[in-house]
Formats: C-alpha cells, structure tokens, sequence
C-alpha cells in the first residue's frame, strides 16, 4: 500500500466501498489513484486502458551482454507520478521565443555588483521573476484541480518550482513567495537550493506546494522539447539553451539573442488562446527587464 499514490480523502473512500487500492493500482497499470477511480458508475478501468504490457517482458541477455541497475526509491516515487501525469493529464505543448536583448546587457551590466554580492546572475533568475508576474496577471495558471476534476482552486501566492539535475535523479524544490522577492534575493536562492539539491539537504518542507515549475536545460542544450506537467500544478514552462538569430526589421537583419519558451499545459484548466497571451505577456516581460523587475 506504501507505493498507491492517494489523497486521504480517496483511501477513506476506498475502505469505505471496501476497494483493495493495490488491486485497483494494479488492474490500471498505474499507482497514481484518484476519486473518479472509485466511481461505480464508471469504472476506471474503462477510463485509462492499463494496455498489454507483457510484451516489454524481454529476456535481453538473449541479445548481448547486458547489465543490471535496480531503481531508486525517489526514482520509483517520480516515475509513478510522471505515468499517472500522462495517463490522466490532456496536456499540450505551445512553443514561443523570446529577444532576451536586453536582459543579456543588463545582466552585463550588473556583472561587478553580482561578483561584489558572491553571486552567479543567471537568466534563470529573470525568468523566474517574469514568470511570478504572469502568474499574477493569470490566475488560471496559478491553480489546481481538483483531483475528481470538478473543482478548480486559485492560490492567493506565488511560489515557483525549480527543477535541478541531480545524480540522484530530478528534484524540484520551490522558491516561496517569488512574487515579493527582488533580483539579488531570487538569484541567492536559485544557487543555493541548486547546490543543496546536488547533496541532497533540500528538506521535504522545501518542496511540493508549487504555483509552476520551470525546467531549464539551458546549460546543456536544445531548442525545444515537451515538459510533462507536473500534478497538481496546471502547466509547466521549459526553457532551452538561447541563440543567436538573425532578425528582419524591416530593412536589414540584426543578430538578436532568443531563448525558446515550451510550455506545457492541462488542457482541462487552459486553453491554447490562453496559452498563446500568456507566452506573448512572458516574452514582452523578458524585452523588458528593468520594468519587470520594479
């Protein structure tokens, strides 16, 4: 029973009907169990086919030489979620760019400052002050379904969620209250939740609770790809290593630095006009830092 993912509230529901939970996991092909699982009257089943897996059941040693690595508890946990999420969530992704001009200069600018502060001033801390905005001025995204889907709740804060790269696998802690934070002070707390994350001392009360989460692979590359959001968050912003592009004024090209913006996002909650002012309103913050920013 320590692997069924439940709320409280669907395991006293499940006693109650008298539902074996690990059963029911079992018979869904997933661990993620919510209310509508217990509908009578539309048996889960019939909602998410769990599908013949037995085929994936290989002896690959018939082919070569293999080797063996058990997974991680956190490993296992993630996974669960990361199933149920796509089994459950309609999610579609909108991809934008965003002239990041200005926030290059001006982290330029601020270079000897940062130095003087002990501090590394990334792009990522732009973003995520930029994305505590949006979520201000959309209070769609910054919601939670209910997990029957009947009910959707706003949150009166802001926290963002940070995912990090770890050995031992992707962690997400939040940064609280983004919304009254300034530049220096998010910049602080991005480096220092990253470099705890990598030792593994980021606390349980550190994360979980977030408005939205930004998945950055910034430093490594890419110019696009589809994040999986992350329940029970509503959408999920992904961002790629910037470029260089040539851009048409009218008259003549001009090299302008960009950064592709991926945003996933529950189609139940948002829609794809809702997405597109979103990821308009994002980019516009972003040509503008120093208003952003104040």
């Amino acid at each position: 029973m320590t692997d069924i993912i439940a709320p409280p509230s669907v395991r006293a529901l499940a006693r109650e009907k008298g539902i074996d939970l690990k059963k029911l996991a079992n018979d869904l092909g997933r661990r993620n169990i919510v209310r509508e699982d217990l509908n009578d009257e539309k048996p889960a089943a019939s909602k998410v086919p769990a599908g013949d897996t037995s085929h994936w059941d290989v002896d690959h040693s018939l082919y070569g030489p293999v080797s063996e690595e058990p997974l991680s508890r956190f490993a296992k946990v993630a996974s669960a979620n990361l199933s149920a999420a796509q089994a459950l969530i309609p999610a579609v992704t909108y991809h934008e760019r965003a002239n990041i001009s200005a926030v290059e200069a001006w982290r330029k600018e601020l270079k000897p400052e940062a130095q003087s502060r002990g501090l590394k001033l990334t792009v990522l801390a732009f973003n995520v002050i930029a994305l505590a905005r949006c979520l201000e001025e959309f209070p769609r995204f910054n919601a939670s379904l209910s997990a029957d889907g009947q009910t959707l709740v706003f949150k009166e804060y802001v926290h963002i969620g940070i995912a990090v790269d770890t050995p031992y696998g992707l962690m997400v802690p939040v940064i609280r209250d983004a919304d009254t934070k300034g530049l220096w002070q998010i910049a602080a707390e991005i480096a220092d939740l990253a470099e705890r994350a990598q030792n593994r001392q980021v606390g349980a009360s550190e994360m979980g609770g977030a408005s939205m989460t930004i998945t950055n692979l910034g430093s490594i590359g890419g110019v696009g790809f589809t994040p999986i959001v992350n329940p029970p968050e509503v959408a999920i912003l992904g961002l790629t290593r910037p470029e260089t592009v040539p851009v048409w004024d009218g008259e003549s090209f001009h090299p302008v630095p960009r950064v592709s913006l991926d945003l996933s996002y529950d189609h139940r909650v948002i829609n794809g006009a809702d997405a597109a002012r979103f990821c308009a309103r994002y980019s516009s913050m972003l040509s503008d830092p120093r208003r952003m920013v104040v």
